[in-house]
């Protein structure tokens, strides 16, 4: 992960994979409306290599895609490089939505949905992931136990070996090691890290935790039962 921050005279790349013309067209026109610049996407393999080569600041993902389908997307997007996605499901399921972001999707909205919202979802997103790397400028990194965090970098390494995470994987985590061993309610962090003031969304924190677990150990974050998470600083 760089740590440059981005340009703000450039627009932010927005990569909109939908393989309905109507929906992808509509969404790209609306970004378009708001300054970013797009491209659109068909189907999963397209996107993939269209990630590759353009490197957008976000992706905007529909999980049921042509050929490879938005889950697997996802993997491979993630596994290439830490980037920015927002995924669109046609049904309400939430196994479909806690899969989605465990594979590392940041944030999701339920077809059929509001352009507006989808649009503001993409400005809050973008604005998390810059306010990160603001901060994160100088700042020496976090040691805790054979886990360090290097908030400069967006680099994250557990007894040496460096572990991938999502922006909003990085930024719980960062969160969570900010208060060593604290417990901080699943609503808090849902406030604090996504910027939601609806709780109902606090299934969205749960899946992110266990993200967190299965990439760094299951021993690095304690569950609270009826109230929320705190990180152990591992031997």
């Amino acid at each position: 992960m760089s740590n440059t921050l981005p340009d703000m005279t450039t627009p932010r790349r927005i990569l909109v994979v939908e393989d309905e013309a109507a929906i992808a067209n509509a969404v790209a026109a609306r970004l378009r409306a708001e300054g970013f610049a797009v491209e659109v996407a068909g189907d999963g393999a397209v996107a993939v290599d269209a990630v590759r080569r353009l490197r957008p600041d976000l992706v905007v993902l529909d999980i049921m895609l042509p050929g490879l389908d938005g889950l697997e997307v996802c993997r491979r997007i993630q596994a290439d490089r830490p980037v920015p996605v927002i995924m669109l499901t046609a049904r309400d399921d939430e196994t479909d939505l806690l899969v989605g972001l465990a594979v590392g999707a940041d944030d999701y909205l339920t077809k059929p949905f509001s352009i507006r919202e989808l649009a503001a979802r993409v400005r809050a997103l973008l604005r998390r992931v810059e306010r990160m790397q603001e901060a994160g400028r100088n700042q020496p990194p976090m040691l805790l136990g054979d886990l360090e965090i290097n908030l400069a970098e967006r680099r994250v390494r557990r007894a040496g070996a460096e572990v991938h995470l999502t922006p909003t994987e990085f930024e719980l985590l960062v969160h969570l090691a900010g208060r060593p061993r604290a417990v901080l309610p699943r609503e808090r962090l849902l406030a604090e890290v996504w910027g939601w003031a609806d709780t109902s969304g606090t299934r969205t924190v749960d899946s992110h935790v266990k993200a967190l677990r299965r990439k760094l150990g299951a021993d690095v974050i304690r569950t609270v039962h009826g109230v929320g998470y705190a990180l152990e600083v591992p031997a």
